[in-house]
């Protein structure tokens, strides 16, 4: 698998695994729990689209309240662009979620340490649209 690759298949997972956690039906909850912070550097941050900066810590620790606290949420990606060079990686994309009829919209730009084996979660930053 090519940088590219890499970095398409977390952002992509990742999405889908959260919107999973959000409709809270897994069976196995603690392997998705697991999973979703399996994706990240231990030193991740995140700047969301309050302008607040969050840690993993303190993602870790918002997870659980919010599994199956929003059964119907859809998200979307669209316009996923993405730079790399041998080690590093940016992906830049849209990101909607839907629920019930609330729609939001960011601008999201992540940046990914990226090894042999996969790419994950340095930096990210949203912005609302």
């Amino acid at each position: 698998m090519n940088t590219t690759e890499k970095i398409s298949k977390e952002v992509k997972g990742f999405h889908e695994d959260i919107e999973k956690w959000f409709h809270g039906q897994e069976k196995d909850k603690d392997s998705l729990y697991e999973k979703l912070l399996s994706g990240f550097a231990p030193d991740f941050t995140m700047v969301n689209g309050n302008g607040n900066t969050i840690s993993l810590s303190a993602f870790a620790e918002w997870l659980p309240g919010v599994y199956g606290k929003f059964p119907e949420r859809r998200i979307i990606l669209e316009n996923i662009e993405i730079t790399h060079t041998e080690s590093h990686g940016l992906a830049s994309y849209i990101e909607i979620q839907i629920t019930g009829d609330a729609t939001t919209r960011r601008q999201s730009s992540a940046v990914f340490l990226v090894n042999e084996e996969k790419a994950v979660w340095l930096h990210l930053i949203e912005h609302w649209i």
